[in-house]
């Protein structure tokens, strides 16, 4: 198949994606595909090009990606470093590219990425691509509102609230919520501007920080505990992997950085939890519709309680990422996971 991985984008997880991109690449043309890595942002070229035979120059054309840094990227000097500077989020050439490919591997992340406007606008265009499709992307996406979900249906989930900036409240003591909380971007990915407050006086700095990132927040009460993550393919789970960061909590530096992490798959838990967490697992994909695959995040406190935190719609696609390594646990290798990925997406059509 000729295959347009699509990466990069204005999110603050650029630089995540072009790694989950290039490995995934590289995988789909071990299978013998004809696959381009391509920037949805910066485009092919910066003008108008005849793209006929652009697969049998795949690899010459494709991003080259090196590591992701331990910071998040810099996302105006990304725009002004865009040769047309057009107000297009795509980039030239990209429906174009996407629309000759047999399929588009989704390998983006956070906004404009997994909220479901690009699988809208590729649904307006005909092309095909990977993942879930735009209402129930834009439902996981946004914290605020799949907590609301998660509830209506029964999901455990940390009782919280949303803030916009238009409405913003800096006295903690002034919501109906308990110290320590958690104050993060309703939906932003990777941890980043995500803070733990312990103490009132770091309520205002916290809401600053998140405040950077997105205009909507989600608090909610800090649940201590162990940390797990959960897959789901074609509704059903993949087994439970825990994760325990050496140090601090599971940011930025701590997905990406090698070694900053213990991630134990099956994780060592009674059979009864590891079913229940499964299950959760399953209806939370169930209730939002995510049909192809996806990977939802808990926590596990000291009295057994679990809470579901999120689901993601297009996770992490590196050897080492959490969904590939709990389907190697089944006997899925990273090849065939790509493959089965597309696989499964296809159906739809």
């Amino acid at each position: 198949m000729n295959i347009v991985v699509l990466a990069g984008g204005l999110s603050t997880e650029r630089d995540v994606s072009f790694k989950t991109g290039s490995m995934v690449s590289a995988a789909l043309r071990e299978n013998g595909h004809k696959v381009i890595l391509l920037d949805v942002f910066m485009g092919y070229s910066d003008k108008e090009e005849n793209l006929e035979g652009i697969f049998d120059r795949a690899e010459e054309i494709s991003v080259k990606f090196d590591k992701i840094p331990e910071v998040a990227p810099d996302l105006a000097k990304v725009k002004a470093s865009r040769k047309d500077q057009s107000d297009c989020f795509f980039g030239p050439n990209v429906i174009a590219m996407c629309q000759m490919a047999d399929v588009v591997f989704m390998a983006l992340h956070g906004e404009n990425g997994e909220n479901g406007k690009i699988q809208a606008a590729f649904d307006l265009f005909g092309i095909k691509y990977t993942g879930s499709d735009y209402l129930s992307s834009a439902i996981a996406m946004n914290k605020g509102v799949a907590k609301q979900f998660f509830v209506a249906n029964n999901i455990p989930t940390p009782m919280g609230i949303a803030m916009t900036k238009e409405n913003r409240q800096d006295d903690v003591t002034k919501l109906n919520l308990r110290l320590p909380c958690v104050v993060k971007p309703c939906c932003g990915g990777s941890s980043i501007g995500v803070t733990i407050v312990r103490d009132p006086e770091e309520f205002k700095a916290a809401l600053d920080e998140a405040f950077q990132w997105e205009d909507e927040l989600v608090i909610e009460e800090f649940v201590q505990g162990r940390e797990f993550s959960v897959g789901v393919i074609e509704g059903k789970a993949l087994p439970v992997i825990e994760i325990a960061p050496i140090q601090g909590f599971y940011d930025y530096k701590n997905k990406y950085k090698a070694g900053s992490a213990v991630e134990t798959c099956p994780a060592e838990l009674p059979q009864e939890i590891s079913e229940k967490m499964q299950h959760y697992a399953e209806e939370v994909a169930r209730v939002i519709g995510l049909n192809t695959y996806s990977r939802s995040d808990f926590l596990l406190n000291e009295q057994g309680e679990m809470f579901c935190l999120e689901a993601n719609t297009l996770p992490g696609m590196t050897p080492t990422s959490l969904l590939p390594q709990e389907a190697a646990a089944v006997g899925i290798n990273f090849n065939e996971l790509c493959e089965k990925i597309i696989e499964i997406s296809l159906k739809r059509y």
